[in-house]
């Protein structure tokens, strides 16, 4: 059985960072997409970053793009994001998802929660 667990999530101020982490088990990592999405209470779950499998290529949500950066590293069946210049609008619950682009079988963390607060 595939488990995601999400770890770096905290409270920062405005304009600070942080980096979270996706610890991957029980799947072939190299063959899945993997996503961040958020989601805050009452929304619904929003794309944050992605990027796919072997060729890498990455894309962005509007709210997030040139402020984050997701990765991944297949060696270590792990991805991340990069979260820089935080905003009070970017608190949510994170949550790492994977996805095989071939039979679509999809798997989500538990999520992290992030907290911009002056």
């Amino acid at each position: 059985q595939a488990q995601l667990e999400e770890s770096g999530g905290g409270l920062v101020q405005p304009g600070g960072s942080l980096r979270l982490s996706c610890k991957v088990s029980g799947l072939t990592f190299n063959m899945y997409a993997m996503s961040w999405y958020r989601q805050t209470p009452g929304q619904e779950r929003e794309l944050v970053a992605a990027i796919t499998p072997l060729s890498g290529k990455t894309n962005y949500g509007d709210s997030v793009k040139g402020r984050f950066t997701i990765s991944r590293d297949d060696a270590k069946a792990q991805t991340y994001l990069q979260m820089n210049n935080l905003k009070l609008e970017d608190t949510a619950v994170y949550y790492c998802k994977a996805r095989s682009p071939w039979s679509s079988e999809t798997f989500w963390g538990q999520g992290t929660q992030v907290t911009v607060s002056s």
